[in-house]
């Protein structure tokens, strides 16, 4: 995204659970950014806040309940597919099935590769580096 994020973020001690099966991961601190969905023509723009995490995943970012509470989105699961209300009318937003197959590919295999913490002081911080490339 080019920001540099770090000057950017507020202290944040809510663990992550069941990202990594066996595992927990303190977030490094959490960040408000403006997220803006649809088109040129029917737009709908949000700030939301991130908890930004440092271990490996297959997503950039995962956007729970709370962002689909903020947009009032409508999901229809079987579909891949989010309504909501824009500027203009209904916003519709599809998934991409093979991208969705590809993601989860990707977190099953980083899930296989990290080992889960030996003692409780040790699953307080993260321990991995990587960022995620599905998005």
């Amino acid at each position: 995204m080019g920001l540099n994020y770090m000057s950017l973020l507020t202290p944040s001690k809510a663990p992550f659970y069941s990202i990594v099966p066996g595992n927990s991961s303190t977030p490094i601190g959490s960040v408000t950014l403006p997220v803006t969905l649809g088109t040129e023509q029917n737009i709908r723009t949000e700030d939301i806040k991130f908890e930004v995490a440092d271990f490996k995943s297959s997503y950039h970012a995962i956007l729970g309940r709370p962002v689909r509470a903020k947009f009032m989105v409508m999901p229809h699961y079987v579909y891949l597919l989010l309504k909501m209300s824009g500027n203009t009318g209904v916003l519709s937003l599809r998934g991409d099935l093979l991208k969705s197959f590809e993601c989860d590919k990707e977190a099953i295999l980083n899930a296989s590769s990290i080992r889960a913490p030996s003692s409780i002081d040790e699953s307080r911080g993260p321990d991995l580096h990587d960022v995620g490339s599905c998005s």
